[in-house]
């Protein structure tokens, strides 16, 4: 079965939950725009045919051109289905979408459930690679150099002791605050790549990237470990590093407190 119901009292709708993951590669990010093709024209439109009436869709948020997610949220509202109807959606609709885009599950939330700012945490990856790789094409950033890995750990401890990140922000992006919880960050080897794990509250625009390309000045000794608790002090964004390519960038993880993914991880085949 590809349906879980999650129950609030009273609150039951024609409200719906999809989970699913994308190679952002060819997509203009997730938002709809007019000048590209993005993931969520995809997903709607598949989704209109799937249920004959014209559906829209709100996502957790929003990834740049380039980025890839391995889980990603966004919710819907279409008329009462039956559970089977459900369950025979995720199939169909897996089978409009391009290749690159895959449903996981379509599950029922309660009327006020929003994808985007019912979310409690969010975790990134973001991986780089060094020596010339055909299968990481599109999906790593070939870093040309080395790097000191403890350097660049001790520099990612310190953005767990601060809230304010408008140095990492993009500008103008009409946010209310800059101010996230980071609950996780630090870099690992693995099979002589490496890659950054972020967790937090919330993510601002361009942030994971800014981060990145500030840890790499560490990395190679352009900047001291010590240095990056001014330059988050700074609130100014032309004090960090650059944004680092968005292909190596991937959404991993999307948490919210009503859904309970161990109950239905025997439900994520498709």
């Amino acid at each position: 079965m590809h349906i879980k119901k999650v129950f609030l009292p009273l609150l039951m709708s024609n409200r719906y939950f999809t989970e699913l993951s994308y190679d952002g590669t060819t997509f203009h990010g997730w938002q709809t725009q007019p000048n590209g093709i993005t993931v969520q024209e995809c997903l709607e439109q598949a989704l209109s045919i799937c249920f004959r009436q014209k559906i829209e869709t709100l996502g957790c948020g929003r990834t740049d051109a380039g980025v890839h997610a391995t889980q990603f949220y966004a919710h819907f509202e279409v008329a009462e289905l039956e559970e089977s109807e459900v369950v025979n959606a995720v199939t169909s609709v897996n089978a409009l979408l391009p290749y690159t885009i895959a449903i996981k599950n379509i599950f029922a939330v309660a009327a006020h459930a929003h994808a985007r700012f019912d979310a409690t945490a969010r975790a990134y990856q973001y991986h780089l690679h060094f020596e010339k790789d055909p299968f990481k094409i599109n999906r790593s950033w070939l870093f040309k150099g080395d790097l000191n890995l403890v350097e660049m750990n001790k520099a990612a401890a310190f953005l767990l002791s601060y809230t304010d990140f408008s140095c990492f922000s993009k500008s103008n992006t009409q946010t209310f605050t800059n101010n996230c919880k980071i609950s996780e960050a630090y870099f690992k080897s693995e099979n002589g790549s490496l890659v950054f794990t972020i967790k937090a509250d919330r993510f601002l625009r361009n942030m994971v990237r800014a981060i990145v390309g500030t840890l790499v000045l560490v990395g190679k000794g352009n900047i001291t470990a010590e240095e990056v608790k001014n330059i988050i002090a700074s609130k100014n964004r032309s004090n960090a590093g650059q944004s680092v390519p968005a292909h190596g960038l991937y959404l991993m993880e999307v948490s919210y407190p009503y859904v309970d993914k161990a109950k239905f991880k025997e439900n994520k085949n498709v």
